[in-house]
């Protein structure tokens, strides 16, 4: 286990009790001579002159600490990109399926991750290309999902899906999603499709509102090549995890597969999987 040297600190804009925090973590980290990078919001928590832009915060770093809700996980997702970097997730937001270190266990796992005892979490992404005319004009990475969806005041999209050149069907909804097992729990839950653990390899097709009821979630192996073509025309976007993206024109295609990369989030020993089921769906106890 590698040792921590210096970590990195993204943070959540608007959070009320995250300037507390990050003086006490920033001070915490000094104690123990370990240096550190933060982004500019945290900076701005912590009143300092120094920060730098999350792209860079990465560079030298040995572990990435994330202050904030699973949006702002996902952000740091991307920006680690697949590095040898673990994410040290403390949950200040509401659902946190991926956050699950709370603020009162946010000094004792850290102890634990500096000691080497942590436990580590690998979770896959999937990578997306977007093609206009047969050219590639934009790649993404997702942790959660890439979405096709539609504007509020468009009509119904039409999507003809392939997995592995195998035509599957024409897709008449406002909207498709292609999650990894991680973003089972996320949109795809919401719009109907499964829990899936997150150690399978697999990914899963889910409708947003079909037209035709029968058309249900589908799951594909993790080696499949999923190909969307886009057949509507305005107001249809692709949309990576929720937060970044961009307008589709008519005949686009967004092919996506499981990507090489993966993230490492650290785990605290006793939370597992069922075990954040449970308590962030509510599922009842025994």
């Amino acid at each position: 286990m590698r040792e921590i040297n210096k970590v990195g600190i993204i943070s959540k804009p608007n959070i009320a009790e995250a300037a507390d925090i990050v003086c006490t973590l920033i001070e915490w980290l000094e104690q123990r001579g370990i240096a550190y990078n933060c982004d500019e919001q945290t900076a701005q928590y912590a009143n300092l002159q120094r920060f730098v832009a999350r792209e860079k915060l990465p560079e030298g770093i040995d572990l990435m600490i994330v202050l904030g809700g699973d949006g702002t996980l996902l952000s740091a997702a991307r920006v680690v990109d697949g590095r040898d970097i673990p994410l040290f997730a403390v949950n200040l937001g509401h659902l946190g399926f991926l956050t699950s270190i709370t603020v009162e266990d946010l000094y004792p796992e850290l102890e634990r991750a500096v000691r080497g005892e942590h436990r580590i979490g690998r979770r896959r992404m999937v990578d997306c290309e977007l093609l206009r005319n047969e050219k590639v004009i934009a790649t993404y990475s997702a942790l959660n999902d890439v979405v096709i969806t539609k504007s509020e005041l468009a009509r119904m999209i039409d999507l003809d899906t392939h997995v592995d050149d195998h035509f599957v069907a024409a897709y008449k909804a406002d909207g498709l999603i292609i999650s990894t097992p991680t973003g089972s729990t996320a949109y795809s839950l919401s719009a109907g499709g499964p829990v899936i653990f997150p150690s399978v390899g697999a990914l899963c097709i889910t409708p947003i509102c079909p037209h035709m009821l029968t058309n249900r979630p589908v799951i594909v192996p993790h080696t499949s090549v999923v190909r969307i073509v886009n057949h509507g025309a305005e107001g249809t976007y692709l949309t990576i995890d929720g937060q970044v993206g961009e307008p589709l024109s008519k005949g686009d295609q967004i092919v996506s597969r499981s990507s090489h990369k993966t993230i490492q989030l650290i785990r605290p020993p006793k939370m597992l999987f069922f075990d954040v089921l449970r308590e962030k769906l509510k599922w009842g106890e025994r």
